[in-house]
This record gives structure tokens, sequence and C-alpha cells, in this order.
């Protein structure tokens, strides 16, 4: 079972154009599309969809219509008491697959919101193979609140991953090794934000995301599944490195192919599937879910990971050791 944490839960609209995004002028759409989501709901969803359970935490009134939505559509959501509207986001998708979103914050949220959560994750901690902590926090939690419920989930006994960006992921790197998850999920940009390195260097070279990644096997993190856009992604654990190749894509839609590629990984661990194995299924995941419109997720029939190229990948460090 994949239990997931989606603290800051959004409505998902996506409004594809029917020409590239001119400012300030007038233009017409071909469709507009909405959906529960964030980052962990999405992976929940996946997860439904491949016929693994899964249980959605998130903050919500039981009788939003949000948590209706995810109900209807077969996911085990466990809402904790809320107030507060739920946030919009705005995903404006191109002919090219060129992709602009617009982010709101989200309600604050209290301390006992926050406890309540916790406590929630904690309950389940022993009984699910993967906990996903996932996407953004909403306005008044702390910064390092993920470093603490990882702590908190590593003492319970249970497996982490976690897919965060920006202060919550400087504060979980800054905690290290006591915070370390069991997987991160970062892409090129927020390697960089940790590294000091060049994101789009990291997002095309292969090797240089690798040894980036490198560094938090260094310090704690059992396992890295960096993302990289259109070239795939690399997978870095204390026993190697490997990058897989994604197979041609049209691409239009990038939102939610992260958290797919995450849910591909997960997936092949449950199937007890080798390291280069589980990241070529990431990969087909996250290739599959670019090429459908909207926060739409693959289901297992699109996804093919026979098409995916893995190599491994040789890091040799300053001074020439392995």
């Amino acid at each position: 079972m994949i239990v997931t944490l989606t603290p800051n839960p959004s409505h998902d609209r996506t409004v594809a154009l029917s020409g590239p995004l001119e400012r300030g002028a007038v233009q017409r759409t071909v469709s507009v599309t909405s959906q529960a989501g964030g980052k962990g709901i999405n992976i929940s969803r996946a997860s439904v969809a491949a016929g693994i359970p899964s249980i959605a935490v998130l903050p919500a009134q039981e009788d939003d219509p949000f948590v209706l939505e995810l109900l209807a559509a077969g996911i085990d959501a466990r809402p904790v008491p809320h107030d507060g509207d739920l946030r919009v986001n705005l995903t404006l998708t191109e002919p090219d697959g060129t992709t602009t979103k617009l982010n709101s914050p989200g309600a604050p949220v209290t301390d006992a919101v926050l406890r309540s959560l916790t406590d929630a994750l904690c309950r389940r901690a022993s009984s699910a193979d993967w906990i996903v902590l996932a996407g953004s926090l909403p306005p008044g939690a702390p910064p390092g609140w993920y470093a603490e419920v990882v702590a908190e989930l590593r003492a319970a006994g249970a497996r982490i991953a976690v897919d965060t960006s920006e202060e919550p992921l400087r504060a979980l790197v800054d905690g290290l090794p006591a915070s370390a998850p069991h997987l991160m999920k970062p892409n090129g940009e927020e390697l960089a934000s940790f590294t000091g390195g060049d994101a789009d260097l990291l997002e095309a070279d292969p090797s240089a995301a690798a040894a980036a990644a490198r560094v938090l096997v260094e310090r704690g993190v059992e396992t890295v599944l960096a993302t990289l856009g259109p070239h795939g992604a690399v997978l870095v654990t204390e026993r190697g490195a490997w990058h897989a190749a994604p197979p041609p894509t049209t691409v239009v839609s990038t939102v939610g192919a992260g958290d797919s590629s995450l849910f591909g990984y997960l997936l092949g661990d449950l199937q007890h599937l080798p390291p280069p194995q589980r990241l070529a299924l990431a990969v087909a995941y996250g290739s599959a879910a670019a090429g459908l419109p909207g926060t739409t997720i693959p289901l297992p029939g699109q996804v093919h990971p026979e098409l995916v190229t893995t190599h491994s990948l040789d890091l040799i460090e300053e001074g020439g050791h392995v």
C-alpha cells in the first residue's frame, strides 16, 4: 500500500491554447479541464489505476467537493479537518507542449492541523509499503515541517519518499542525515538549488546530475531519482548510478509527469525489480504522462518501459576515487 500526503492540495485547471501564449492578447482556447490534484493526489491516482491500494491524506473538510471527487474516482481519501478554501492552480499549455503554471498559495494552516496530518501518517506507518510526502507546504507551515515529519516516520518504521522544492527542500537537505527519507525525487532545477550547479547543465548532462544526486546519498538518503525532463532521469544509490533515456514522445503537457515518474519507481520497487528496471518504469510513466493532456495520469497499458534505454554511469570523484 502507498500512503500519500498532499498538504497543499489544489483544483488543477488546465487551459489548452490554440496557439503560442501572447501577453496582453485575447486568445482562443481549445479546451478547459479541471481535476482534484496535488502531487500526492496524482500519485494515489496512478496507484489506484495500477491496482495498488493507496490512501490519500490531505487537509480538507469531509464533505468538500474536492474530497467527494476523489472518492468518486476510487481514491481512498482521508481528509483532516481544515478551514479555508482549497487553492486553484492554473496551467496554460501551448500546441508545442510549452507549459505555463500559475500556482496560488493555498489557505493558511494551523499547528493543530499539521499535528493531525502527522498523526494520520504515523498511524499508518507500519501498514504502508511507502509513505510519500509531496508538493509545496501551505502558508503557516514552517519550512522544516517535512524534515520533522520524516524523522517521526522513520522512528515509526516507515519507508518515506519526498518530492518537494524551494524552502521545504532546502530545510530537508540542511537537516540531513536526521531528516533523510529513503527516496528523494528532485529535478534538475531542484538539484541545482542545493549544489550550486547550473540547472540547465544538470538537466542536459546525466553524469553531472548523478554526481549532484550523489551528494544526497552521501548524506544519508538511500535512493535519489532525479528527473531531467526530455533527457530522462538518473537513479543513484550507494551501489551505483544509472541513466534512462525516454522514448520519442510528443509532449502535450508536462503537468503530473514528475509525479507519474515517482509512482513508476515505487511500482518497480513493489514489484522487486532491480534498480535499472525501476528507473526504466519511472521514465516510462513520466513519458506517458507528458503525452497526455492536462494532469491526466497514465494507465498501465499506456506505459512502455520496454522502449526506455538505460545504462550504467561511472561516477569519478575528485582524486580518482569511485
